[in-house]
């Protein structure tokens, strides 16, 4: 693209680089190369410009490719393949059509930029581009469907690894799968999953994380963040896609070791922001209060009544909130 073509140019002079000298080089017109300095304006690069000079780049910003996501992974042997585009539909419903037609995984795809993103309960997911990271995963585990479940617990786990290894930001997940930062939620996680009779043929995991988005919708305001706020500096995503893909590894060939969360139990409850704290369960059968005191094998948030009695509670049956706020 031709954005990315000046963007080289300009790390390469180190100095202004005239306009003329861009349109020669690339056989566009001036108003192209306007355009194109635009549009890595808006996706964070700081580019001054002056008259008789030209541009010069400041700050580079956050812009990724699939040369980039292939060398920071290049000495991973997990995935069998790693898939970018600039724009598409949706990551999951790319992956799935892969699956469909026979890849085998597993796989992971990633986007700059997705028009039909989802989030749970088919809600839209904002996805512009420049910003933040979308991207999802073909997994073919030879595990027990009831089991599949536990594979979204192992990619909130993975994720929380994966943004604190490239940040250093202490995060913290709010069970079961909804990763936080300060209290709010910087990622959504949407897995998929297709049966035949008692196997399973696959499994799609969509990670949707706020990396360098600074405003959010009205209604999540007050409960969203990103790592770009949380840091207090634009975050690149390639190295943030690469610990995520680090930690998933590990964790998800320790769960399908197991078929549960056993091994896995110690450095979940580790993170997990509701443990020893008052929750509300929204039960469709009528909300209750107790406290949070961890997960079981098998991924459920063991919850302490006020009466004492202890309760196993299963995601996708109800759902648990502070009592005073999000977490």
């Amino acid at each position: 693209m031709l954005k990315d073509d000046i963007l080289s140019a300009l790390k390469e002079s180190g100095t202004y680089c005239s306009g003329q000298v861009l349109c020669e080089r690339f056989g566009v017109t001036r108003s192209a190369v306007w355009k194109a300095i635009a549009k890595l304006r808006e996706e964070g690069c700081v580019i001054d410009a002056r008259p008789n000079r030209g541009y010069l780049l400041r700050e580079e910003g956050d812009l990724m490719d699939g040369r980039a996501l292939s060398e920071a992974l290049k000495e991973n042997s997990f995935l069998k393949e790693i898939l970018f585009f600039r724009t598409i539909d949706s990551t999951n419903l790319e992956v799935k059509r892969r699956a469909e037609k026979g890849e085998e995984g597993p796989l992971l795809i990633v986007a700059d930029e997705q028009t039909a993103g989802r989030g749970r309960r088919g809600r839209a997911w904002s996805s512009p581009p420049g910003t933040d990271i979308f991207m999802s995963m073909l997994l073919r585990p030879k595990v027990h469907p009831e089991n599949a479940a536990m594979i979204t617990l192992v990619t909130a786990l993975a994720v929380a690894g994966g943004i604190q290894a490239a940040t250093g930001l202490r995060v913290q997940i709010k069970w079961p799968n909804d990763v936080v930062i300060g209290g709010k939620k910087t990622c959504g996680i949407l897995t998929e999953m297709s049966t035949d009779l008692d196997e399973i043929s696959y499994v799609v995991p969509g990670i949707g994380i706020n990396v360098n988005s600074r405003v959010f919708p009205e209604e999540i305001a007050a409960t969203a963040t990103s790592l770009c706020l949380e840091c207090g500096r634009t975050v690149h995503r390639v190295p943030v896609i690469a610990e995520f893909v680090r930690c998933f590894e590990r964790y998800y060939g320790a769960f399908t070791e197991t078929e549960d969360l056993s091994s896995l139990r110690e450095v979940y409850e580790s993170m997990l922001v509701n443990r020893d704290r008052e929750v509300l369960v929204l039960d469709p059968k009528g909300s209750w209060r107790g406290t949070a005191e961890g997960i079981t094998d098998k991924g459920e948030l063991r919850v302490r009544r006020t009466d004492g009695t202890a309760v196993c509670v299963r995601s996708g049956e109800v759902s648990v909130r502070g009592i005073y706020g999000y977490v």
